[in-house]
């Protein structure tokens, strides 16, 4: 060990290191009441979730522009102009697209609706042949009753109330990008402020902390991002091999999706039945082929994907981080659901080194000298 390990490991004892109930306990009380008033928030949250994503993604190019010779406010517009404009050239491509797609949408959806109900009906026919009980119970005909309980206008209702709440989210999405800006640009400069009120007894131990959360959501993020892109690309490749219509497509939303945990993988899962019941509308076979490419590609997100890539970042034990999505969707809804994690590990990484200050006698003492020369310093002409 080296002199200066040696300095560090005298200077923070190492049973200090480990969290204890009291602190697991704020820990995860904390995380819970952030949950509560984030949901209240929703409409900032949101956008500075993804203004987090986008500034992890564009953070490298801004660092290499400043090893170039750039300065950081000139790396980072640089950066951002060229994000704005790759951004608006594909928007403005995509524009055209939409206007000329979106009145056939009402069809479209009401088409694979019917083929999805179509499968699931033909499923549950199949399985009152091969089972009595589910043939004295009516289950066909009592699906086949409940949907057709809903209107014809099913679908153009929702898509009109789609398009509403989309126009609400509009503004606040659109501060993400701007919250980017500025996150590239003025980074550094909101760290040297919250250092500066800082005490020195403590200031080891907050660049400690500031390095640690800054760690955490990096490769919570980015993390996510590359677990997004291996599952579009396996889904995209998966239904292209089954000969499913618009297999990127599908592959990058369902991907998306699976970013709510559960909740996200159950809606992706019945998107890709519904375009493959209708594109296959008799063989069934293909539909449960999409069903068992999606099973296949959730065990390699649980077993190899996910702690290559998002599990390196938290370092939570598997059990606290289930429990801990369930608390989330009770305690937050859907928001909770994807909130949880990356806000976890920000509380836990802040919950265990405040933990280990006020613990730690050392830096207690530290500060109470500091703060005795201070007051001996202003009243020594007094005396």
């Amino acid at each position: 060990m080296s002199q200066h390990a040696r300095r560090q490991a005298s200077r923070f004892p190492r049973h200090s290191q480990a969290a204890g109930p009291m602190v697991w306990s704020a820990i995860l009380g904390s995380t819970c009441l952030l949950l509560f008033l984030f949901q209240k928030i929703l409409w900032l949250v949101v956008p500075f979730i993804l203004a987090l994503i986008i500034y992890y993604a564009l953070l490298p190019a801004v660092q290499r522009l400043v090893l170039a010779g750039f300065s950081l406010s000139s790396g980072a517009t640089l950066v951002a102009l060229g994000g704005f404009a790759v951004l608006g050239g594909a928007m403005a491509l995509a524009a055209p697209w939409v206007a000329a797609h979106v009145v056939g949408w009402n069809e479209w959806g009401a088409r694979y609706l019917a083929g999805g109900l179509g499968f699931v009906l033909g499923t549950l026919e199949s399985m009152e042949h091969s089972f009595e009980f589910l043939a004295q119970a009516h289950l066909t005909e009592s699906v086949r009753q409940g949907v057709s309980d809903f209107s014809a206008n099913f679908v153009s209702r929702n898509l009109a109330g789609g398009v509403m709440l989309a126009a609400a989210w509009l503004p606040s999405l659109l501060l993400a990008p701007f919250l980017a800006f500025f996150f590239l640009r003025d980074g550094r400069r909101f760290k040297k402020f919250i250092i500066r009120a800082v005490p020195n007894a403590f200031l080891e131990r907050t660049l400690f902390v500031l390095d640690e959360v800054d760690r955490t959501a990096r490769l919570y993020f980015i993390g996510l991002l590359k677990l997004t892109f291996l599952d579009a690309f396996i889904l995209a490749a998966g239904l292209w091999g089954l000969g499913i219509s618009a297999p990127l497509l599908l592959g990058l939303v369902t991907a998306v999706l699976a970013w709510v945990p559960y909740v996200g993988s159950i809606l992706g899962c019945a998107l890709v039945v519904l375009v493959a019941a209708t594109d296959f509308p008799g063989n069934p076979g293909m539909a449960y082929g999409a069903i068992g490419l999606f099973i296949f590609v959730r065990l390699l997100d649980d077993f190899f994907f996910m702690p290559m890539t998002v599990g390196r970042s938290l370092h939570l034990h598997p059990l606290l981080t289930v429990i801990m999505i369930f608390v989330g969707g009770a305690v937050a809804g859907i928001s909770g659901l994807m909130l949880v994690l990356p806000l976890l590990g920000v509380v836990m990484v802040l919950g265990e080194t405040v933990g280990q200050v006020v613990t730690d006698p050392r830096l207690r003492a530290r500060h109470s000298h500091a703060r005795q020369l201070r007051q001996t310093a202003v009243t020594v002409d007094l005396h």
